[in-house]
């Protein structure tokens, strides 16, 4: 007799091995020979060699197909003990091909809505850097981390960083509680909000706690070389000059960068630069470098997200032309044309 021991740490028993132990007695009924003992995340199997062998692979399909589409059930489980495994390997890939960029939990379909949405998917393929600019809602941040979770799926990267500068948006919160990560958390938690959509829990936990997945404010990018990882800045308007260009080269060897922000929503002192708006004018026409400017046709939060941020520019728009009347330049007056003579 041979034994085989499989662990699933990084997964919840009860999504792999269904309500119940389903899914886990479909497989019993597949292999009836073999001994299969579930004990919390390790499968211990017991029994000929080659029923483990074939055992083994049709299970790796099981996680491979629970990575790609975050659910399993009842009729997933037939296929694939059913039909041939490197056909249905074939069919997981086919479909991980689509237009869904990842299938996230609960049968969730991560997918571009939007014509700009798609071309920030379409220029990431294209280009190692890409900008992506826009108002709220209009999904940046989602669409690039589903990138990022894509890449990663697909083992395109090794690991995946996450960072935003840790700026208050017009707020004074002064003292915070905790250790470090507990005062650094609030400010990174659109990221962790859009990860817990696109990946289960438990692999989120074990991707967090061995470093595939890091997520981090802006300042501690500085002096590291990011090769083989997906790395996305957010909320890049509130970057300093300086702190931008420090990420922008921390950039290694097979790596992705994606740039989101939102140059309406600056929150930085009137003092300083925006490190987004000086990139725009400096970045564009330089090879493997692209921007995507998303608008108010972009926005996928409740429609009365567009509307406000609408009417907040058509406000604005009063407020310059107002201020361009009160002040008019030197071409604005008609009688700087006349002839003095």
């Amino acid at each position: 007799m041979n034994e085989r021991i499989i662990s699933i740490e990084s997964y919840s028993p009860l999504e792999i091995y269904g309500p119940n132990d389903r899914y886990l007695n479909l497989l019993r009924n597949r292999f009836p020979r073999l001994k299969i003992i579930a004990r919390g995340d390790v499968l211990k199997l017991v029994g000929e060699k080659n029923d483990i062998e074939v055992f083994d692979h049709l299970f790796g399909l099981i996680l491979v197909h629970f990575d790609q589409f975050g659910r399993l059930t009842e009729n997933d489980i037939y296929e694939i003990i059913g039909s041939d495994s490197d056909q249905m390997y074939d069919q997981v890939r086919l479909k991980e091909n689509s237009d869904v960029l990842v299938y996230g939990n609960h049968g969730l379909q991560v997918r571009a809505r939007t014509v700009n949405q798609r071309m920030l998917v379409e220029s990431s393929m294209k280009n190692d850097m890409v900008f992506a600019i826009g108002p709220a809602g209009t999904g940046k941040t989602y669409t690039a981390v589903a990138l990022a979770v894509r890449a990663l799926k697909n083992k395109e990267v090794k690991r995946i960083i996450l960072t935003r500068p840790a700026v208050e948006a017009g707020e004074n919160l002064g003292f915070l509680p905790g250790d470090l990560k507990d005062k650094l958390d609030p400010y990174l938690q659109p990221l962790y909000d859009a990860l817990r959509d696109m990946l289960p829990a438990q692999k989120l936990l074990t991707y967090l706690e061995d470093g595939t997945i890091e997520v981090a404010p802006l300042a501690f990018m500085r002096g590291r070389t990011l090769d083989h990882a997906f790395a996305i800045l957010d909320e890049a308007q509130n970057a300093t000059l300086s702190q931008l260009k420090m990420f922008l080269t921390r950039m290694g060897r097979s790596a992705k960068f994606i740039i989101t922000g939102d140059i309406t929503q600056i929150d930085l002192p009137p003092s300083q630069t925006s490190g987004l708006v000086h990139a725009i004018r400096i970045l564009q026409g330089i090879q493997g470098i692209d921007f995507i400017f998303l608008d108010d046709r972009d926005i996928v939060r409740h429609r009365l997200v567009k509307e406000i941020i609408e009417a907040y520019g058509r406000d604005a728009e009063v407020f310059r032309n107002k201020k361009k009347s009160d002040n008019p330049s030197p071409s604005d007056n008609p009688n700087d044309n006349e002839n003095p003579s």
